[in-house]
């Protein structure tokens, strides 16, 4: 049920790893976009900029969470690689004790400020209401968000890829037919979404949980591997939690991004957040091909063939260059008629949704034209994380922040809406350069190695 990814052509190896996280990744991302179509054309606008206001907020807590499991995940790949089967089971415990240990402390600083975080956000009165509720539900079930995400990755790296896919599957179908139930129904409003939420998570945490035990016996915990060494914890530690600092940093550049958004009304909430739920469909197929040429580099890193590190990447690069043009293209010319899905043209609210639309066409254009820079961050991103440079990611996250700050507070000054929408591109660019540095600077001084586990020095 594994799949070693050491032997064999590597963009095709990459590429087949890569379609089943594609396909999950834009399911996954389908419940949030029917989420909000349910919502915008059933409660109204508020409803829709509600759930948008919190995303920055959910970005920091889960964000941190999806980035130390992605970050444990890489050590677990490195295990497989170098067929270190002992060694791969007690990094899985370590894994499990590092992620509940983060969550838990996680959760206990985020539900009871829910509120308060909300009116530090500034979030426009007419949505607050909806925002709180919203946030503190997603908030209470993070422990259930890290489960699940540790167990995909841990699944991801043992080449897997296929599996994830068909638990999403199941629990989007599952969540979207639960909004539904919630909100017309029992008539939950807002809360019904992040309820649908959590329900789909537990059910795909019970899916992995039976099929890890059931197909993959070299995951199979014994008593032993549940002595972990202030070593292992160590380790694990100074992989996951830089990773998850990573996405948080970028999460607070998006705070503050949704801090001077706020100030512009619900409408442009609204907006941004049609807009959004768009994007983030649409660069699901570069953040998946970024992760397998993550796991890709880890196993071939664990096995120590760095000859077939630089060539995967290399291919990697130019399928994410490829596909940043095309979707790009889609988005430009196709935006607004897309962003229509999101609200209805009821009598008396015409005008109201034309801006909304507008607001998110702009935003979609200025976006997808710069998604090339995206594509280069992704692979670059995962490929030093499979490398095990703890902190590379880090350095890009710093740039990310700064430059998505800058477009906020400063551009917004100039340019209003516009300059705002520049936050997401200028962030791409201030983190791919450094790390495209690092890969670069990585790689020449790396010694081809065939046989062994053989670390780079530490970045």
């Amino acid at each position: 049920m594994t799949k070693n990814m050491i032997h064999g052509n590597p963009v095709k190896l990459i590429l087949l790893f890569s379609v089943p996280l594609i396909i999950g990744n834009i399911v996954q991302q389908l419940y949030s976009f029917a989420d909000a179509i349910i919502l915008g054309n059933v409660i109204g606008v508020y409803a829709l900029a509600a759930i948008g206001s919190v995303g920055s907020i959910t970005f920091l807590i889960i964000g941190f969470t999806i980035g130390a499991c992605t970050g444990l995940g890489m050590i677990v790949a490195q295990r497989f690689g170098a067929g270190d089967e002992k060694g791969l089971r007690r990094s899985i415990a370590t894994s499990y004790l590092v992620g509940s240990l983060i969550a838990l402390v996680l959760t206990l600083i985020s539900a009871p400020l829910s509120r308060n975080i909300m009116v530090l956000l500034r979030t426009p009165s007419e949505i607050i209401d909806y925002a709180t509720i919203y946030l503190f539900i997603l908030m209470l079930g993070n422990i259930i968000f890290m489960i699940f995400n540790l167990q995909a990755s841990i699944i991801r790296a043992v080449g897997d890829s296929k599996t994830p896919l068909y638990f999403l599957i199941i629990a989007v179908i599952f969540n979207i037919g639960l909004v539904f139930l919630f909100i017309l129904v029992f008539n939950w409003g807002v809360a019904s979404a992040a309820v649908a939420t959590l329900i789909g998570q537990v059910a795909s945490v019970m899916m992995c949980f039976v099929y890890i035990r059931k197909k993959f016996p070299v995951l199979r915990l014994k008593r032993e591997d549940w002595k972990i060494t202030s070593k292992e914890l160590k380790e694990h530690i100074r992989m996951s939690v830089p990773m998850g600092f990573s996405l948080s940093i970028i999460a607070v550049g998006a705070i503050v991004v949704q801090y001077v958004l706020n100030d512009m009304g619900y409408i442009a909430v609204a907006g941004v957040t049609a807009a959004m739920r768009i994007d983030q469909m649409a660069v699901m197929p570069l953040a998946s091909l970024g992760m397998a040429v993550g796991t890709y580099v880890a196993q071939n890193y664990g096995a120590g063939r760095m000859d077939r590190v630089r060539k995967g990447v290399n291919q990697g690069l130019i399928i994410a260059i490829g596909f940043s043009v095309f979707i790009g293209v889609i988005l430009f010319f196709g935006g607004y008629a897309m962003s229509g899905l999101f609200v209805s043209g009821e009598v008396g609210e015409v005008g109201e949704v034309g801006e909304v639309q507008r607001y998110a066409q702009i935003y979609l254009r200025i976006n997808g034209t710069m998604y090339i820079f995206l594509g280069l961050l992704f692979i670059y991103r995962f490929t030093l994380q499979g490398l095990g440079k703890a902190i590379a990611p880090t350095i890009g996250s710093i740039g990310e922040l700064v430059m998505r700050t800058f477009a906020a507070l400063v551009l917004t000054r100039f340019f209003g809406f516009v300059g705002l929408c520049w936050a997401n591109p200028l962030a791409w660019i201030g983190a791919a350069l450094p790390l495209g540095i690092l890969y670069y600077a990585t790689i020449k001084r790396a010694t081809v190695h065939t046989l062994g586990y053989m670390p780079i020095p530490k970045a």
